[in-house]
């Protein structure tokens, strides 16, 4: 088996959690707060439908290999990494927003505005159909500063983390949050391609159940250094 390829993602320290002058920040993005992140290596895209096969044969039969997989539940995107081996991992929330910035401090990876050109979203925030309305393969949206593909966009993504409906007492390191009493929500990132741009900003964030499938939900993988 093929490992996967990785990029080494340069450790620094950013802040974390809202964008300044953002209208559509929400509450689960505050306060903004100081994180120190360690270099790590991390998937320049989501692991592919054609990967997660070899894994899991048959698995969305009749879809492209080059798309995104989906239909994942992080207790499933956590045997992918463990089948792996050598330390493969999910990206902890606060080394995917990071990432995600790669040294930007703006709405999404690139600026404050969005146009298709940029991502695979759906919808323009005044609900007018302006995307494929389907994922696509990752490489066709420009990559951001670290040479990560489609951290906004196609698909959203599983981290690490138990969810919590804020950045209180939130890791001040890039170690992932284990918070007791969520441990059943896990955070998603990122956004997907049937979504508004708002949902596609980079310190966007939701949850589901760590038993859920979605057609919009997949993931990439990380490893330490």
């Amino acid at each position: 088996m093929k490992l996967p390829e990785l990029v080494v993602i340069p450790g620094g320290e950013f802040l974390m959690g809202e964008n300044d002058e953002d209208k559509f920040a929400s509450d689960t993005e505050r306060p903004q707060h100081t994180v120190s992140i360690a270099s790590f290596l991390m998937a320049p895209s989501p692991v592919t439908i054609g990967k997660f096969r070899i894994f899991s044969p048959g698995h969305e039969a009749g879809l492209p290999k080059e798309w995104p997989v989906s239909m994942v539940s992080w207790e499933e995107s956590l045997a992918y990494c463990d089948w792996l081996g050598d330390g493969y991992r999910l990206p902890s929330e606060s080394e995917w927003e990071y990432a995600a910035r790669a040294g930007s401090r703006t709405h999404y990876p690139w600026g404050n505005t969005i146009t298709p050109a940029d991502a695979n979203y759906y919808y323009s925030e005044s609900g007018s159909k302006v995307g494929c309305g389907q994922r696509t393969p990752s490489g066709l949206f420009p990559a951001n500063d670290f040479g990560l593909f489609d951290m906004a966009g196609n698909v959203c993504e599983w981290t690490q983390d138990a969810w919590h409906p804020n950045y209180q007492g939130a890791p001040e390191t890039g170690t992932a949050s284990t918070q007791e009493g969520v441990s059943a929500l896990k955070v998603l990132r990122g956004g997907a391609w049937d979504y508004l741009p708002r949902l596609l900003r980079v310190s966007w964030r939701d949850y589901l159940t760590a038993s859920s499938c979605r057609d919009n939900v997949g993931f990439r993988i990380a490893r330490d250094l």
